[in-house]
């Protein structure tokens, strides 16, 4: 149940839209007048507002302004008789979920407030998730609320204060960086620098100079002193990423660093001793490069000393409506766009894709979507193909496919899809394609031919 209040000068449009609104088993209010509104407003905490536009002295604008000046807000639905294409933009330009003419239609009136409804208390929940976040590890940036996300965030709290070195764990996207983020700034070095470092960026001879710094003279271009990475973080903490890609002489050295946290700048003779907490983020099997000679086993135990993985967002899918609302909120604040939702249809499809880009990938494809919508709903149909599954076999048997895609691609694609949606049953699967089972039996054999060429 809901707590709404309906603001219009018209009785008669007011006890409607009320009475339709309780019907729907929600707490509603009524307001014949812009003060009266102001007046329930600062009293009670509504999670919908309808209003009318035009009314005297305080009109729906105010009412939407003092709306959404608080926290949360709820969300505004404006009504009116006077409806226009300018007022209607300045509405949702400053806020309003929906604009809908008078006489208004009860049935569209109900959806439109339904959507508004999930809308707030999505926003409440993210709200409240990273109020909690903030509290407990002061850092708003980590979204989450699913089983491994608070497992993650539990151990965060209980490595965090203590100096050890962390190895970071996990698929590239999942937020690693957030994470070392999230350790310093509850540990007692968080007034103190925070850098992080990629290890795959740079060839090993630049690699040691940032690292480690140089002085004037140890390379041609070496102009003068310079301070690399380690004492520049001097008392603070150090993110060393893709600690992987970091080469096997640059490891001794990093080694030597971790056992005396001492070390030389290129081409000078006296030792700097420094006082650094070192974090290690990897999407590698570092176990793996071991095996292959590629990464230094002792530099591995002195860098795991705690370890944390943080799942990639298909394992934690039920965090998807949250970070969704949180990047909506964020790039449509940037990019002019702000109150834009997303229809339950696309946040169903956006659920159940796989995410091999993880975290990333979602919080770039809700940048796109934000730029390029037209309006202020993002429907099933704005998705990529590839998401939407508007390039599977669709329970017609249709097969969407992409531009440039050959006819054999096309085709093992679509033989691949329709085994996966049945199971591997071949003759479900050549019914969804339209062919008999001999036709599916003799192309699933060319293709397979054609792919060991």
């Amino acid at each position: 149940m809901a707590e709404v209040l309906v603001v219009d000068d018209d009785t008669a449009s007011r006890d409607v839209i009320v009475e339709a609104l309780e019907r729907e088993g929600h707490k509603v209010a009524g307001a014949k007048s812009g003060a009266e509104a102001l007046e329930n407003i600062k009293a009670r905490n509504y999670d919908l507002i309808v209003t009318d536009l035009v009314m005297p002295n305080i009109d729906g604008f105010r009412i939407l302004d003092e709306a959404r000046s608080l926290d949360p807000a709820p969300e505004v639905v404006i009504l009116t008789g006077y409806g226009s294409v300018e007022s209607a933009v300045d509405a949702m330009k400053r806020g309003a979920f929906q604009y809908l003419n008078k006489p208004v239609n009860i049935a569209e009136l109900r959806e439109v407030c339904r959507k508004a409804l999930e809308r707030h208390q999505l926003a409440r929940d993210n709200l409240q998730l990273r109020r909690t976040v903030d509290e407990r590890f002061g850092f708003e940036q980590i979204i989450g609320n699913s089983p491994p996300m608070l497992k993650l965030f539990q151990t965060i709290r209980q490595v965090a204060p203590t100096s050890a070195n962390v190895l970071i764990t996990g698929p590239s996207g999942t937020g690693k960086e957030l994470i070392a983020h999230a350790i310093h700034n509850n540990s007692p070095r968080k007034k103190k620098p925070f850098l992080a470092f990629n290890c795959g960026a740079l060839t090993e001879s630049l690699i040691e100079s940032e690292l480690f710094g140089h002085e004037r003279g140890a390379f041609t271009g070496a102009v003068g002193d310079r301070k690399g990475y380690f004492e520049l973080a001097d008392g603070g903490t150090l993110l060393l990423d893709e600690i992987g890609d970091m080469p096997l002489h640059t490891q001794v050295k990093l080694l030597r660093v971790l056992e005396t946290q001492s070390f030389f700048r290129v081409g000078g003779v006296r030792k700097i001793e420094v006082d650094v907490r070192v974090l290690a983020a990897t999407n590698a099997d570092l176990e793996s490069l071991i095996a292959e000679n590629r990464f230094r086993q002792d530099l591995y135990f002195r860098l795991k000393v705690l370890t944390l993985d943080v799942p990639p967002l298909s394992a934690r899918s039920s965090d998807i409506p949250l970070l969704l609302n949180h990047f909506l909120e964020q790039f449509g604040e940037r990019h002019g766009k702000p109150g834009l939702t997303i229809e339950s249809e696309a946040v169903r499809a956006l659920v159940n894709y796989s995410w091999p880009g993880n975290v990333r990938e979602l919080k770039n494809l809700v940048e796109n979507l934000v730029i390029t919508a037209t309006s202020s709903r993002i429907t099933l149909q704005d998705l990529p193909p590839t998401i939407s599954g508007r390039d599977a076999v669709s329970s017609s048997g249709r097969f969407y496919f992409e531009d440039g895609m050959t006819m054999e691609e096309i085709e093992r694609e679509a033989i691949r899809i329709a085994l996966e949606r049945t199971g591997g049953n071949k003759k479900r699967a050549a019914e969804r394609l339209g062919m008999s089972l001999r036709t599916f039996h003799r192309k699933v054999k060319n293709l397979a031919g054609t792919e060991k060429k």
